[in-house]
């Protein structure tokens, strides 16, 4: 059933992953990511969990075989575990993962790997404590590195973590992060700052890319391209003597439209087609005016994705127009 309903665009893309955002807040105010003071949606504008699952059963209906859940940041939302556990039950999601800030995790580890989540993504950009205050705003590093210890604890299936370096803020402590990988055995990967919300004024001063991270790295340890692949848009690389992946994720400098395989499900029950394009599509209006017809929302989700554009445009002479925070859109 799955194949005929695959999700296919109109330039060939078979869409199979979904990034899903359970809610807008977070307990961070990371400088990439928010504004410092920012202004939290409604309860009411926003997606209930019996409205995620049903979304999640949909996709999973229509060949989807990967869920991430994302925020803000997932685990301020108290219902996180049973919405973990609702999607991991569908049949067809094979992967089932998380990208968390880790401020929660060292408490909710447990129970979410006993609800079904396989993989963990966890943010750490600096190994510095006082650094790490300043580009969170609020966050604490023994709390995160305390999380991080306990998932490997827990035995989920891949932990990775994920650093956004910027230029003469945290691009000196690269090695360092790829070394506290190294003794972990935890993959990374490196992201380009995304030019979403304010961000985009600040992005050329400090944007990083993934050629001059990459440069950094090989300084010490020359990296070889790996052949291992998910579904995802890193593009891993490998060491002789250590196990570990390293990604690089690099909208800017090295466009992965041709292969996108994915969309978003923003909090507020837009369907966002490209990262980097305002086009969506609201499925919660669909939801709420059509309650438990699931039919009618995989028709709508399968025209929508005909929608899906050839590609964005993250470029610092291009005159992006992406209003949205990433807390917005998920990740």
């Amino acid at each position: 059933m799955q194949a005929q309903n695959a999700l296919i665009d109109k330039f060939g893309r078979k869409v199979e992953y979904l990034r899903m955002s359970v809610t807008d807040r977070c307990d961070f105010r990371c400088v990439y990511c928010m504004s410092e003071d920012p202004e939290f949606l409604r309860r009411e504008q926003v997606l209930t969990l019996e409205e995620m699952a049903c979304i999640g059963r949909a996709f999973s209906e229509l060949g989807v075989s990967k869920i991430r859940l994302t925020g803000g940041e997932p685990l301020v939302r108290t219902d996180c575990s049973e919405l973990v556990r609702q999607l991991g039950a569908l049949p067809g999601i094979t992967d089932l993962a998380m990208t968390t800030n880790g401020s929660r995790l060292s408490k909710l580890a447990p129970a979410l790997k006993e609800a079904g989540l396989k993989r963990l993504n966890i943010s750490l950009d600096t190994l510095d404590p006082e650094r790490f205050t300043a580009l969170t705003r609020t966050g604490k590093l023994e709390r995160v590195l305390k999380s991080i210890d306990t998932a490997r604890e827990q035995g989920f299936e891949r932990i990775k973590i994920n650093a956004v370096i910027l230029k003469g803020q945290n691009d000196h402590e690269v090695v360092d992060l790829v070394n506290f990988c190294r003794e972990r055995e935890l993959d990374i990967s490196f992201i380009e700052e995304m030019p979403l919300g304010h961000a985009a004024g600040r992005s050329e001063e400090r944007f990083c890319s993934s050629d001059e991270v990459r440069a950094l790295i090989e300084e010490h340890y020359p990296l070889t391209a790996s052949v291992a692949k998910t579904a995802g848009p890193s593009r891993y690389y490998q060491m002789t003597d250590s196990p570990i992946r390293i990604g690089f994720i690099s909208p800017h400098s090295h466009n992965f439209c041709h292969e996108c395989n994915r969309v978003r499900l923003t909090v507020e029950g837009r369907l966002l087609l490209c990262l980097g394009n305002e086009n969506s599509v609201d499925l919660k209006s669909v939801l709420r005016a059509n309650p438990g017809d699931i039919e009618h929302l995989k028709q709508v989700i399968r025209e929508a994705i005909m929608r899906k554009p050839e590609q964005h445009i993250f470029s610092h002479n291009a005159d992006v127009q992406i209003l949205r925070f990433m807390s917005h859109t998920g990740g």
